[in-house]
């Protein structure tokens, strides 16, 4: 597991663990954690040269404990020190840090230096903060993010929201780092929404704090692990029918596209047969992939096998029709795109689906899933995993919010936040694709959360290969990740890019 905290969480274990030890302990460990962590980064380099920026608080206190470790780490490096300290008198540890760093000989400036430091360290203001950056604290992060220099966060950077990754305040800052060392545990925040291009690649330090003192997890982050008793080689006794039927329903008038990329998404993630339903009139084969059947919308009994609803299905009676002849049906079901659309706005859609009991898959993207809690799309990013959780328990059904940092939500609270995919995906049609590879999945019989969780993962593990490759993420376009689906599906079930 790769359990994730909120801030809560992570105050109470370090009031626990305080009072088991001596006063500014667990300061000092911190400090030293961030000075590991700097001098590894530092190691090789010919600038030797680190600026930490301290805040009033404990995170301040961390930052100035990690100047007095460098300049007395004899490794040579050059350790100078912004200190705004703001209006409050400092704590008694923080107070003692600092005193450490005057006493380490630390230089300590009153504006950003004229010449680059290989690294910039950032002990502004962590977990602490409530309200937007203002002030010395603000100009001197919009400067930092203009110039561009290497940044390493410590807990969290400056003015993220550890909880929910959105930036603090309405026309808020943050400071842009390429790391983040995380201290006690990881942080929800720093792996959902803006805290994936905020944070960069993150690191925990656990100060050595036992694992007893830790509660249940607020969450945790998707890995191949967490669906790894799904992934089981093929006998060779199998036909066919062996692997499920999918359906995709969909491909309204201009919009058959969508149902296309869905039903080619499933096909190469191993479903055995794959249709499509047309809401209209449309072509009678796929010339890509032959394999796709197609039928009829208006007359397809829609309790057979896996459904997947809502790729490029429109607004029309016919689709409001279907939707309400599928909600009670027994057949396992992925809503997405316009049969989100449709049940946000229909009060008996949202009732038949939440009365359903087959296993259920809902896929919507931000402005979907305000529709469908009657928010606006803001206020379900600024708290990405409340907003999912509520839509799990709200429908009875496994959630993917999608997005940067996605949110698999299941009833009950259970969540986990996808780190997988880059910003190719944000392209028309991957979501269809992903679409895809849940009800493919789920035709296999895969229980529906290990689908949604190993959907996502594979979908956004797929665009990552197609990027090593070259290709993206500028220009990645969905119809490229069906194959590349099926080369990380093979590697992970049989060690090796079978098929690819």
């Amino acid at each position: 597991m790769k359990p994730l905290y909120s801030v809560a969480q992570i105050r109470a274990v370090e009031q626990l663990v305080a009072a088991t030890l001596e006063p500014g302990a667990l300061m000092q460990r911190a400090g030293q954690a961030a000075a590991n962590g700097v001098l590894a980064l530092l190691a090789g380099q010919a600038n030797r040269s680190v600026l930490l920026l301290a805040g009033p608080g404990n995170n301040g206190g961390d930052a100035l404990e990690a100047a007095a470790n460098l300049a007395g780490a004899g490794a040579g490096i050059d350790v100078a020190v912004i200190y705004l300290a703001g209006s409050a008198l400092a704590s008694a540890e923080t107070a003692q840090a600092l005193g450490r760093a005057h006493d380490a000989q630390v230089r300590f400036l009153d504006a950003l230096p004229d010449s680059a430091p290989a690294l910039v360290v950032d002990g502004l203001f962590g977990i602490g903060l409530a309200r937007a950056l203002d002030g010395a604290a603000r100009v001197m992060v919009e400067a930092l993010n203009a110039l561009g220099w290497p940044v390493l966060a410590l807990d969290v950077p400056s003015g993220l929201d550890a909880d929910t990754g959105a930036i603090v305040g309405p026309d808020g800052v943050a400071l842009r780092a390429g790391r983040t060392l995380a201290f006690i545990g990881n942080k929800i925040g720093l792996h959902t929404f803006e805290g994936r291009d905020v944070a960069g690649e993150v690191e925990v330090a656990s100060l050595a704090i036992d694992a007893h003192y830790f509660p249940p997890a607020s969450a945790e982050l998707n890995q191949a692990a967490l669906f790894a008793n799904q992934l089981k080689p093929r006998a060779n006794n199998s036909h066919k029918g062996s692997f499920g039927d999918v359906a995709i329903v969909g491909g309204a008038r201009g919009m058959a596209g969508a149902a296309m990329l869905t039903a080619r998404a499933a096909l190469y993630s191993g479903a055995g047969r794959v249709l499509v339903a047309a809401l209209d009139p449309g072509p009678a084969f796929d010339s890509v992939q032959p394999e796709i059947m197609f039928r009829d919308g208006a007359t397809y009994p829609l309790g057979v096998g896996t459904l997947v609803m809502g790729p490029g299905m429109g607004g029309s009676a016919l689709a409001m029709d279907m939707l309400a002849r599928a909600l009670p049906g027994a057949a396992a079901l992925v809503l997405d795109a316009d049969a989100l659309n449709l049940i946000g706005a229909s009060v008996d859609l949202q009732k038949r689906l939440g009365a359903r009991t087959a296993p259920t898959i809902l896929t919507p993207h931000p402005l979907e899933a305000a529709r469908l809690l009657g928010i606006s799309s803001l206020e379900v990013q600024r708290d990405r995993l409340a907003a999912a959780r509520a839509i799990a328990n709200r429908f009875n059904a496994i959630v993917v919010l999608k997005g940067s940092g996605s949110v698999i939500a299941a009833p009950g609270g259970a969540a986990v936040i996808n780190t997988s995919g880059n910003p190719g995906l944000a392209s028309a049609g991957t979501g269809d694709v992903l679409a895809g590879i849940c009800g493919s999945l789920l035709a296999q019989g895969w229980p529906a959360r290990e689908a949604a969780l190993g959907a996502v993962w594979i979908h956004g593990t797929a665009a990552d290969r197609l990027v090593s490759q070259g290709i993206g993420p500028i220009g990645l376009c969905a119809s490229e990740l069906p194959q590349a689906v099926r080369a990380v599906l093979n590697e992970l079930v049989y060690g090796t890019a079978k098929n690819g």
